[in-house]
Order: C-alpha cells, then structure tokens, then sequence
C-alpha cells in the first residue's frame, strides 16, 4: 500500500468547501473513508492528515510512550486502509476508527505484559479497566504543559486506568461531545456520563494529593 504509506496531501476532485463543527467532521472523515474505499487515494491522504493529531493524542492516552504513540497511530492508519472495503456504507467512521485504534493499542500492550486488570469502583455499571503496568509512562496531553502545576497533572494523569485517561482525553483533549464519545466507545450516553463523571473525581482527588490541595467540587458540564 504505497499510497497509504506516504499520506501525501493531495486535494480532492470535486470536493465541496467542507462545513465547520464537530458534527461536519463526523460527515467528513465518513464522506473520504467512503471515497478511499472506491480506491480515491487522495482522500485517504486527506482523511490522515485530518485525524493524525487527534489518533495520536488518543494513542498517547492508552500507551503513554509518544513514541509507541506515534506506531500505533500509523499501525492504525494502515489497517483502516488495508480494511477499507470493508466499511460499510450508512455507518459512521470515527466509531469504527476508535474501535480499531484502541483494539490496536490494548493489543500491542498485552504483548508486552503492559496490562494488568483492575477491578472497577462500587457501582460500576460495565466490564473491567486496566491500567498500565509501566509507572514511568508520559501522560498525554501537550496543552496542560503551560505552568508550574504541569508536572503534578501529568503524575496524576498517568496513575489512572487506561479508561478514564481515555474518557478524559476524548472529552477534554479532543472536545468531543457526549454522543460522539458514546458512539466511538460503543456504549450508552449515560454511561459516557457517569465513566467521565467518575474518572475527573479520581483525577481530582490524585490531583490533590499531588498539590497538597482539597479537591474542589465538581464544575458543571453544560455540554
């Protein structure tokens, strides 16, 4: 797949002026996987350089190393365009492309002994978490590196379970809302809801200990 490896930019044929919001780029990277599937390679091209950031800032959230972040994004890429007529028309693509990058991120972290399951709070309503095994790994998230509270961010950050560091980042880091999450993660809103609602407490209380701080009260979530 030699045009999948160069992820060149190539423009579109014919391609409309693209629409603005988190709901367009749903449309968008659905419209180029459809158009990568009847072999348009360009929107492949188009369609990595549109997600790349946001794929490694999830990958960087599961595995922590930005190096084994950086293979799993590209590892991800290419089994989407090695999968590519398998994507089926009507179904959205961010869904089915968190499925295969998460599926390839907890796969390469088994391989390396990297996951230990943990058991899940009193009145969890789901399966299991894992959490790394490897305690030096990097939390994920370049835009919280601004100040002097960075270095207790991202100690707290890298103590949580591999599910909330991915909530959060989907959530906080990539800005997307509660039904994109639900969708991407194959799972109810509500429980999109309570994972996030209960991994910012664990977050909050880690920070805390960190800071020498009480945690403060949840900030409503209007969104």
């Amino acid at each position: 797949m030699s045009q999948a490896r160069g992820f060149s930019e190539v423009p579109l044929k014919g391609s409309a002026t693209p629409a603005k919001g988190p709901d367009a780029m749903v449309i968008e990277a659905t419209r180029l996987m459809l158009a990568t599937r009847e072999g348009d390679h360009g929107a492949f091209d188009d369609l990595v350089g549109r997600l790349r950031g946001r794929a490694f800032a999830v990958a960087h959230s599961l595995v922590g190393s930005p190096e084994d972040a950086h293979d799993m994004t590209q590892e991800t890429f290419m089994k989407v365009y090695r999968a590519r007529e398998t994507f089926r028309e009507g179904e959205a693509f961010l869904p089915w492309f968190h499925r295969i990058l998460r599926n390839t991120c907890f796969s390469f972290l088994r391989k390396r002994g990297r996951l230990r399951k943990v058991s899940l709070s009193a009145g969890a309503e789901d399966e299991g978490d894992f959490e790394l095994a490897d305690p030096d790994a990097p939390a994920p998230s370049a835009r919280a590196e601004a100040d002097e509270r960075t270095t207790a961010f991202r100690a707290a950050f890298e103590t949580l379970t591999a599910r909330d560091r991915e909530v959060i980042t989907l959530r906080h880091f990539e800005e997307l809302s509660y039904r994109s999450i639900a969708e991407s993660l194959d799972i109810p809103q509500g429980t999109v809801m309570s994972r996030l609602f209960h991994a910012r407490r664990r977050l909050r209380e880690k920070l805390g200990d960190a800071l020498g701080e009480t945690p403060s009260p949840d900030a409503t979530d209007r969104r």
